[in-house]
């Protein structure tokens, strides 16, 4: 997938270095636990933004980028581009391992 996003696509400004791009949906308990380690993950590296956006509320972007599940995580690099996704609640060493491609 060569897809990028910006700002108007995702709602909020893309990180300095890396943006993790993280799809819930309201009833989702995995969601939850992505959203504290992604934003764990966010606040330990410098210049990573972490960006939630409700699968339900954006059903464009969701077909667009084939979301078939959440949560779903997206890691952008600094210019927007996907470079890494996983559907399912990471664990917070491949995060930090994806993010690793992300910034280099």
């Amino acid at each position: 997938m060569d897809e990028r996003l910006g700002a108007g696509d995702l709602g909020a400004e893309l990180g300095e270095r890396a943006t993790l791009v993280q799809f819930s949906s309201a009833f989702c308990a995995p969601c939850r636990a992505t959203r504290r380690i992604l934003g764990e993950v966010a606040a330990m590296v410098d210049g990573v933004a972490h960006v939630e956006i409700d699968a339900e509320k954006n059903l464009d972007l969701v077909r667009r980028l084939g979301v078939v599940r959440t949560p779903t995580v997206f890691v952008l690099n600094a210019s927007g581009r996907v470079v890494r996704s996983a559907a399912g609640q990471p664990r917070k060493a491949d995060v930090i391992a994806a993010l690793g491609a992300a910034v280099s």
